[in-house]
């Protein structure tokens, strides 16, 4: 059986997106089955619209990227999540669908499964660490084994050299550079490699 991947995020004007996408690139280099699937928007409209960036990417991905379920959970054999940073904090469309995974946790099907988080925000220290130490505390309770990109390759530190996870300071308004979205493939690659050493 291979190893399975599931990138699960939340992303409002794209950032997290294009970490996403690069995520699950780098792992499925690694022959791991990849999904790729996006938190449910819970925002209204009227929030959306009035943000055009927030509306043309909500636009672009609806009929692109399918809608995380639990199912996609229950399949995979890793875990892979990003949102971007609300005060330091997890957002709430990411933060919905993880409530929703009691089921999950009950049976133990987190359990001794490798999971990573990555993030966006829009200040470099805009709470970027807090966002990964909070997603990390839900794997915490799931069993899971977090297996963060740490200091394992020189490219990380072109990216910032974040420990905890990739992430990007979208303050000037442009996407992911390609020192972080190299940054972002060598984690999917990272954690399908730990996933694979795990099935034995």
């Amino acid at each position: 059986m291979s190893v399975r991947v599931a990138v699960v995020y939340y992303s409002a004007t794209g950032n997290v997106h294009q970490l996403a996408q690069a995520v699950a690139e780098g792992a499925a280099s690694r022959n791991a089955e990849v999904r790729l699937r996006r938190a449910q928007e819970l925002a209204p409209d009227t929030a959306i619209d009035a943000n055009p960036a927030w509306r043309s990417h909500v636009d672009a991905t609806k009929h692109e990227v399918p809608e995380a379920t639990l199912d996609d959970l229950d399949w995979a054999t890793a875990y892979a999540f990003g949102t971007p940073t609300r005060f330091g904090n997890v957002a709430s469309q990411l933060k919905q669908f993880i409530d929703r995974t009691g089921r999950q946790w009950q049976a133990g099907v987190f359990h001794n499964k490798p999971a990573t988080s990555f993030t966006s925000a829009m200040n470099r220290h805009g709470g970027q660490e807090s966002t990964l130490l909070s997603l990390n505390n839900v794997f915490y309770h799931w069993g899971c084994i977090i297996v963060p990109p740490g200091y394992t390759d020189p490219l990380l530190y072109a990216a910032g050299g974040n420990p905890y996870g990739t992430s990007w300071p979208s303050g000037g308004g442009e996407g992911p550079d390609e020192a972080t979205l190299a940054a972002a493939r060598y984690q999917g690659r990272h954690l399908a490699d730990i996933a694979d050493r795990l099935r034995g």
